[in-house]
C-alpha cells in the first residue's frame, strides 16, 4: 500500500497539486481498502490486517520515504502550467525559424541580496550558555544578472543601492565607473524601467555586440525577459539604433516561476558562491589580524568589499 501511495504522491507532484497530510491519509486508507477487497475477492484465507491511517503512521511513512513539507509560495502556486508548455513550443519554433544559437539567446532576472546579514544561529561549546547579543544587519541591494543560454557570456550586473555615493569608495580610492557592476541608486534600491533601459543600452548591448563579433557570429540576439512592472513593454524601441538587431521576447503572465532560465539554479548558485567567499574573507581576517569577527563585520566590511565578492561569485558561476 505504501509503495502505491508513494507513486500517487509523485504523480501529484508532477501535476503541481497540493498534497496535505489529510489527503495522504485518506488515500492510504482507500488504497489499503482496495487491496484488501482484491485479496478477499481472490478467495484467500489470510486474516484481514487492521490498518488505521493515523498521525503516528504518517510520521513513520514520512521518515521512511523522505517526503517533507514545503511552503508553496503564491507566485509558484498560481503558475499557468498549460501556458508555460505552449510558450516552450512557440519559443522552440521561433529559435529554429530565426536561427538563434544558444550563444545568441540571453536572459536577465533580478534578485535581492542581503549582503551584510549574518546567520541567526551558531554552534557554541557546552561551557557557553548563550552567545552575546548580536544586532543583525539587513542592508539590502538588488542585482540584475544576465547571461546567454550557453553560459559563455555573462554581462556586467546592474546593482541598485539605496545610496548614490558611499564613503567606502573614497576609503578604497575607487570610482563608480571602475566597478565591476553598473551602480545606480534610489530610495528603495529597486530597479526601475528607466534604469533598466539605461543598463541595456550602456552594458548589455555593447557587451553583446563585442561578444558576437569576437565569436564571429551573426549580429542577431534574442533577449528573454519576464513581464515584471520594471520591464519596459516597448524596450526594443528604446534600444539605440546601432543595436536594432536585438529582439526582446517576454514570458507570458504566470509562467515566470516555471520558465525563467536564471531561476534554474543560476541565481541560487551565485548566492552560494557569494556566501562561500564572504565567510572565507571573514576567516582570513580573523586568522591574520587582531580583529574579531564582530569588529570586522561592523567596521571594516563595506559595500566595496561586497561588490568585489559579487564579481568573484558571478565569474565563478559555471557554464
Amino acid at each position: 500500500m505504501e509503495r502505491l501511495l508513494l507513486v500517487w504522491i509523485k504523480d501529484k507532484e508532477i501535476t503541481g497539486d497540493t498534497i496535505t497530510e489529510t489527503a495522504i491519509c485518506q488515500n492510504a486508507s482507500a488504497i489499503f481498502g482496495d487491496l484488501i477487497a482484491q485479496a478477499t475477492g481472490e478467495g484467500t484465507s489470510t486474516p484481514t490486517p487492521d490498518f488505521k491511517a493515523s498521525h503516528g503512521w504518517f510520521d513513520k511513512f514520512r521518515k521512511w520515504t523522505g517526503i517533507h513539507s514545503v511552503l508553496r509560495h503564491g507566485e509558484a502556486a498560481s503558475s499557468d502550467t498549460k501556458a508555460a508548455e505552449a510558450f516552450i513550443k512557440t519559443f522552440d519554433e521561433m529559435t529554429i525559424k530565426e536561427g538563434y544559437s544558444s550563444q545568441q539567446v540571453f536572459n536577465c532576472d533580478e534578485t535581492g541580496l542581503f549582503w551584510k546579514k549574518m546567520p541567526c544561529r551558531t554552534y557554541i561549546t557546552e561551557e557557553e550558555k548563550k552567545l552575546p547579543r548580536h544586532k543583525p544587519m539587513k542592508d539590502r541591494l538588488t542585482l540584475a544578472l544576465c547571461s546567454n543560454a550557453s553560459g559563455d557570456c555573462k554581462v556586467k550586473p546592474l546593482l541598485m543601492y539605496h545610496s548614490e555615493t558611499s564613503r567606502a569608495f573614497k576609503a578604497h580610492n575607487m570610482l563608480k565607473e571602475e566597478l565591476p557592476v553598473m551602480w545606480r541608486a534610489n530610495a528603495k534600491a529597486w530597479v526601475t524601467r528607466l534604469l533598466f533601459t539605461e543598463w541595456v543600452n550602456l552594458c548589455f548591448c555593447p557587451t553583446l555586440k563585442k561578444f558576437l563579433e569576437e565569436k564571429r557570429l551573426p549580429l542577431k540576439c534574442l533577449l528573454l525577459l519576464d513581464n515584471a512592472p520594471t520591464r519596459p513593454p516597448g524596450l526594443e524601441e528604446d534600444i539605440l539604433a546601432e543595436y536594432s538587431f536585438i529582439k526582446v521576447l517576454y514570458l507570458l503572465p504566470n509562467t515566470t516561476p516555471l520558465l525563467q532560465p536564471m531561476d534554474q539554479q543560476v541565481i541560487s548558485n551565485f548566492k552560494k558562491l557569494y556566501t562561500k567567499h564572504l565567510f572565507k574573507r571573514c576567516f582570513d581576517i580573523t586568522d591574520t589580524t587582531n580583529l574579531t569577527l564582530r569588529e570586522f563585520w561592523k567596521e571594516h566590511f563595506d559595500i566595496v568589499i561586497c561588490i568585489r565578492l559579487i564579481d568573484q561569485a558571478w565569474q565563478e558561476v559555471s557554464r
